[in-house]
C-alpha cells in the first residue's frame, strides 16, 4: 500500500526535510554522501544499503517515504536500475537520482526511463551532493555536462540515421488519419511531457497519475511507435505528425 507523498512545507510553515536512502557498495562514496546529507539542514539521512538485494529489502520493509534515492548502477549482485523501478513503484513521491562511473547513453537513457530524476557521473560529482539534492528536490533536474552532451550525440545520431535510411524520410502527408490516432489520448499527453523533458514522477504529479501508471503508458506508447527509449520516442513521433517539429 502506498504512503502519502511528502510535501513541500509542513502544517507550521517550516519546510520539510527530505529523507535520503542511498544505495552505494563502495564504503568511502557512502561515507561522503552521509557527511554531506548530515550537514544539510533540509535533509536527513535514512540509511545505505550495499547490495541490490539489501536496498530491495529496506524499501520492502521501510515504514518511512523516501524522498530521495542516491544511487549508483553497478552493484555487486545486479543494476540500480531495478532499485529505482521498484522505488518509483513503490513511492511516487521519491526521486532518484543516479551517481554512477558508467557515462554512456544507454545506462544513461535506461536510468531515466527507469524513474530517475537526475544523473550525475563520478568523476564530477559536486562535493556537496546535499546542495544538488535540494535543488533536485526544488524543481532541477541534475544531469553532468559530459553527460549531457552525449545524451544529444546519441539523439543526433538517431535523428541523422533515420533521415538517411530509404523510406524514411516520409513527408507528413503521406501518413493517414489512422496514423496520427496511433495513440491514444493519455498516451500523447504523456508522450508530449516526454519531449519537453519531464520525468516520470514529474508527468505522475502533474497528471494525478502513479508512476506506474505514466511507465504503462510509455511501455504501450513504445510498442505502437516500434522504439525503445525516449528519444527515439520523440523523433518518431514527430516523424509521424503526432508532435510539433521543434522551433
Amino acid at each position: 500500500m502506498l504512503h502519502p507523498m511528502n510535501t513541500e512545507a509542513l502544517d507550521d510553515g517550516t519546510l520539510r526535510r527530505w529523507g535520503v536512502l542511498v544505495v552505494e557498495d563502495d564504503s568511502r562514496a557512502r561515507a561522503f554522501f552521509e557527511a554531506s546529507v548530515q550537514r544539510s539542514p533540509r535533509l536527513f539521512w535514512l540509511g545505505s544499503a550495499g547490495t541490490v538485494q539489501e536496498a530491495l529489502g529496506w524499501l520492502a520493509r521501510t515504514a518511512t517515504i523516501p524522498d530521495v534515492l542516491l544511487v549508483d548502477l553497478g552493484m555487486p549482485d545486479g543494476t540500480g536500475l531495478d532499485v529505482i523501478r521498484d522505488a518509483v513503484a513503490r513511492f511516487p513521491g521519491c526521486e532518484p537520482l543516479v551517481v554512477s562511473v558508467f557515462g554512456d547513453e544507454e545506462n544513461v537513457l535506461a536510468s531515466i526511463e527507469a524513474g530517475a530524476v537526475g544523473y550525475i557521473h563520478k568523476d564530477a560529482a559536486p562535493e556537496d551532493i546535499a546542495q544538488t539534492i535540494v535543488e533536485m528536490k526544488a524543481g532541477a533536474s541534475p544531469i553532468s555536462p559530459m553527460i549531457a552532451r552525449r545524451v544529444l550525440a546519441k539523439y543526433r545520431s538517431l535523428q541523422s540515421a533515420s533521415i538517411l535510411a530509404p523510406g524514411i524520410a516520409a513527408p507528413e502527408a503521406a501518413f493517414d488519419e489512422n496514423e496520427r490516432g496511433l495513440l491514444s489520448a493519455r498516451e500523447h499527453e504523456v508522450l508530449t511531457l516526454i519531449a519537453r523533458g519531464f520525468s516520470y514522477a514529474e508527468i505522475a504529479r502533474l497528471k494525478g497519475l502513479s508512476v506506474h501508471t505514466v511507465q504503462t503508458h510509455i511501455k504501450n506508447l513504445y510498442g505502437k511507435l516500434a522504439v525503445h527509449s525516449k528519444s527515439e520516442a520523440v523523433f518518431e513521433a514527430t516523424r509521424l505528425g503526432l508532435l510539433p517539429h521543434p522551433g
